[in-house]
């Protein structure tokens, strides 16, 4: 899956220092929001695979992981917005 491979380098792209102003946390967060989003991505293909090829609890494992991904997606989305608009505010 090309998309995993697209996904780390993303991640691996991620500055490895603290930011440094809020501008740059907001980038930061702007960042991992989006790799978050493709992780959902990622683990949404795989829960609809395994509709054909895994069992009951290997499908509702999969189902929880997904809607936990997609739950970090829109808690990183609400943080995202918040830092642009303190960021706008100071």
């Amino acid at each position: 899956m090309a998309e995993i491979q697209e996904l780390l380098d993303e991640l691996r792209g991620l500055p490895s220092s603290s930011p440094r102003t809020a501008r740059e946390l907001a980038e930061t967060v702007g960042r991992v929001k989006s790799a978050a989003g493709r992780w959902s991505d990622v683990l949404d293909d795989v829960r609809r695979w395994s509709a054909a090829h895994a069992g009951p609890r290997a499908a509702a494992a999969l189902e929880i992981a997904f809607r936990k991904a997609e739950e970090c997606f829109v808690e990183l989305e609400i943080a995202h917005q918040d830092l642009k608009l303190t960021g706008e505010q100071r």
